[in-house]
């Protein structure tokens, strides 16, 4: 009976070893993505709110790659009114005059397209990516969580 417990107790520690090693490759993978050389904006990604600059009748960065729950805001910063106004409709300024702001929250992935209703040519790009892809990290962490505990056994 007892060399059936340590067979057990054995068997439980190689399935739990193999785990943490799963969940450790799955990690480092998972964090050398994250330390991948990433465009301008990766400071802004990791925030809850982006910058947009209006300046010089351009709207900077552009394209911006944001979240999904991510609330954009456009400053102005030139001498001149300008609006944000999507092609889609979903959201549309007042005019801003230099220093004021307008935001709006993108709930939804996709790519969505802006212009100046004052400057027709001025037109900007926001893309917006999946919340999960933001929570990649946790779900490996989890996993080494995980095959720590099953390895106390």
């Amino acid at each position: 009976m007892q060399r059936s417990k340590m067979k057990q107790n054995r068997t439980a520690r190689i399935i739990a070893t193999a785990i943490l090693g799963a969940a450790f490759i799955v990690s480092l993978v998972l964090a050398s993505s994250s330390l991948r050389p990433r465009s301008t904006t990766a400071a802004q990604e990791k925030s809850s709110t982006s910058v947009v600059s209006i300046d010089n009748f351009s709207f900077v960065p552009s394209p911006l790659e944001i979240y999904a729950g991510t609330q954009a805001t456009w400053i102005n910063k030139d001498d001149v009114p300008h609006t944000v106004v999507s092609t889609d409709h979903k959201f549309k300024s007042q005019a801003l005059d230099t220093g004021e702001k307008f935001s709006f929250t993108f709930q939804d992935p996709g790519t969505y397209e802006y212009f100046c209703s004052v400057h027709p040519k001025m037109t900007g790009k926001i893309i917006v990516k999946p919340a999960a892809a933001a929570n990649r990290v946790r779900i490996g962490g989890a996993l080494l969580v995980e095959a720590l505990w099953l390895l106390r056994l």
